[in-house]
């Protein structure tokens, strides 16, 4: 770049003096003052695009390089996963195997589960908020008697 020192600065100062003139001197270090603000201005511009374009780069680099990790982790623990299941599974069938089947051929140790039994609530019925069980422990009646059944259920024999 060119180097400008004090004294070639003067001197281009006097040379502007006396070729323009005392009066268009200040208009004209003005212009040349805005133009140089905004060369500046430019140039910095120019300079903070190309390093953010530079960073956006590299962002983009190590994005990939982020993605192809993460794809390698999960490929690592899907197939971990895979193996235990499969390991789990044949373990499983082996035990499966030896525990249903033995010399006789009948269960051994396992108690078959019971079968689902509705429980054959009538949903039509209005139930009291007082439960079933509640009342049976406290003696509270459920049903109502007449007089005449009472008699006969209490007489002696």
């Amino acid at each position: 770049m060119i180097d400008f020192g004090f004294d070639k600065l003067a001197l281009i100062g006097a040379v502007a003096l006396m070729v323009i003139g005392p009066e268009k001197l200040p208009r004209v270090a003005r212009t040349v003052g805005t133009l140089l603000g905004k060369a500046q201005r430019y140039v910095a511009d120019v300079k903070a695009e190309v390093s953010r374009s530079i960073e956006l780069e590299e962002l983009k680099k190590m994005k990939t390089e982020f993605e192809s990790a993460a794809r390698n982790v999960e490929q690592t623990v899907s197939s971990e996963v895979n193996q235990t299941a499969a390991d789990f599974n044949a373990s499983w069938q082996s035990t499966n195997d030896s525990t249903l089947t033995s010399n006789s051929g009948e269960h051994i140790g396992m108690t078959p589960l019971p079968q689902y039994r509705h429980p054959k609530k009538n949903w039509r019925l209005k139930r009291g908020a007082m439960p079933q069980w509640y009342k049976q422990k406290t003696g509270v009646r459920s049903k109502a008697q007449s007089g005449a059944a009472r008699v006969a259920r209490f007489r002696p024999q």
